[in-house]
């Protein structure tokens, strides 16, 4: 139920800005409560998708070995994920130099 709101709110944002050049994302972002909400956006979009995910794996690979590795690769490869995109998030909204 969090996803339909906060992806109105994001892409109704992203509409409203004058440009998406990083000094613009930057001003958008470093205000607390829009880089909190990007910031749940990301996390809670990253745990629905490895619900699907995990429900996919659960219900199509046969083998319990396998199914266990499958489970354990996807929690390691969706945390590096979304802590990726919330790490991105943070240094965008504290104003870390460029790379």
């Amino acid at each position: 139920m969090a996803l339909i709101p906060l992806t109105l709110w994001f892409v109704i944002s992203l509409l409203t800005l004058p440009g998406l050049n990083y000094e613009t994302v930057h001003t958008w972002l470093s205000v607390p409560i829009t880089g909190f909400l990007a910031v749940l956006l990301v996390a809670v979009l990253t745990y629905h998708s490895y619900l699907g995910t995990q429900v996919i794996v659960e219900d199509y690979v046969t083998s319990n070995g396998m199914k266990i590795l499958s489970l354990m690769v996807l929690r390691f490869l969706y945390v590096l994920a979304g802590g990726a995109g919330i790490f991105a998030i943070l240094r965008v909204a504290f104003g870390f130099p460029q790379l």
